[in-house]
């Protein structure tokens, strides 16, 4: 198998059915990807040992799931220089809107990429992950460009 090289990561397993959709994607791109359910509030420690030890284990991309507060994506950010993903997730009566504005408004110096809320976010951050990896990976540069002729081809 593979070594994954993506991590998908969210707050509760209740954010799963939303994420299938970004793990899904990176199937269909042949992407190998791990997948982890921490909470930036109630395993803190879980996610500073997880974000610090990415790179070595051989992650590249990080995406993360969250709703609320959002605080996922950018505590995880905060903890490594991997390129971070958040997908905004509407788990609140906000229907998402706060979890967008808490991702998006990252300070100065702490990026977190940022994609719509709900399913096609968690669709286009798989398809930006493949982005990322795709100048040094020459099988995901070819999957993406046949997925966007696809596309293009309807």
């Amino acid at each position: 198998m593979n070594t994954p090289v993506v991590a998908v990561v969210m707050g509760s397993k209740s954010d799963a059915p939303t994420m299938q959709e970004c793990l899904d994607t990176l199937d269909k791109l042949g992407i190998a990807y791990e997948t982890q359910v921490m909470s930036a509030h109630r395993t803190p420690d879980k996610v500073r040992e997880f974000a610090q030890s990415a790179a070595e284990r051989g992650i590249r991309v990080i995406i993360a799931g969250a709703g609320g507060s959002a605080a996922l994506p950018g505590v995880i950010k905060a903890y490594t220089s991997l390129p971070v993903i958040g997908v905004p997730l509407a788990s609140s009566d906000l229907k998402g809107v706060d979890a967008l504005m808490a991702i998006a408004q990252m300070p100065p110096g702490v990026p977190v990429a940022t994609v719509a809320v709900g399913k096609w976010g968690a669709h286009n951050a798989a398809l930006l992950a493949a982005e990322i990896l795709a100048p040094s990976d020459a099988k995901v540069r070819k999957a993406y460009e046949d997925y966007r002729q696809g596309l293009a081809s309807g």
